[in-house]
């Protein structure tokens, strides 16, 4: 038993540390989703993680021969209902939907993730900074942690923080976005067989970040955050 002022770490690192496949896997993952450049390894890692516990339970509910009754039924109820608002299920899926969930659904449901789906940020890399920056908010709740996991029901709150200055849609940045958006299809076929809009907004950023976008000051860019 171990003190209980110091909490087990609930992340589980891979059994082997230098398996090629695993490695370019989680670097693709890495690269797509706009994780830390130091320490990106261990945000993926979490969530595989948590997917594993949520497949541990489900097979373990599966394995029952009856799960109708007792608090077997509860269980299985209160494990769909969680992941349902989660946003990892949709309404009216079973339980043997829950082992279809991969780490990439886990990786989409982060706030970094649902700010460029959203069209807040021109990229993953974007959004991470304004997060991490306090310009994020989940209605009147600012958010500073990209990888929170956001509700169902919080994915209209999202928005830019009150008082934040890209609040103002007459923001350079703000101006710039829409144009790009405009100018991009938002169709991920299409997206990948042309280049697709991430690595537009990559360079989006970069000219931001040096002063060459239509900006009129530097001070108006997002400063690159790892944290």
């Amino acid at each position: 038993m171990g003190d209980p002022k110091f909490a087990r770490p609930k992340t589980q690192t891979p059994t082997h540390p230098w398996k090629q496949a695993r490695i370019e896997e989680e670097h693709a993952l890495k690269a797509k989703y706009g994780l830390k450049k130091v320490g990106g390894m261990r945000e993926i890692w979490r969530e595989k993680s948590a997917l594993r516990r949520h497949r541990n339970q489900a097979m373990k509910l599966i394995g029952r021969v009856d799960t109708s009754e007792g608090h077997f039924a509860r269980e299985k109820t209160d494990l769909i209902n969680s992941l349902t608002r989660r946003g990892l299920l949709s309404e009216g899926s079973s339980l043997d939907s829950v082992l279809q969930i991969d780490v990439e659904l886990m990786l989409a449901r982060r706030l970094q993730s649902q700010v460029y789906y959203k069209g807040l940020a021109p990229s993953m890399r974007a959004a991470r900074n304004l997060i991490v920056h306090g310009h994020i908010s989940i209605g009147n709740q600012k958010m500073t942690v990209p990888g929170y996991h956001v509700l169902r029901d919080e994915e209209e709150l999202l928005r830019y923080t009150s008082g934040s200055k890209y609040e103002n849609p007459e923001h350079p940045f703000r101006q710039d976005l829409e144009r790009m958006r405009a100018t991009i299809d938002t169709s991920e076929e299409e997206a990948e067989t042309v280049g697709g809009p991430v690595k537009v907004a990559d360079s989006f950023v970069d000219d931001i970040k040096a002063g060459e976008a239509s900006a009129p000051t530097v001070e108006d860019t997002i400063p690159e955050s790892d944290d």
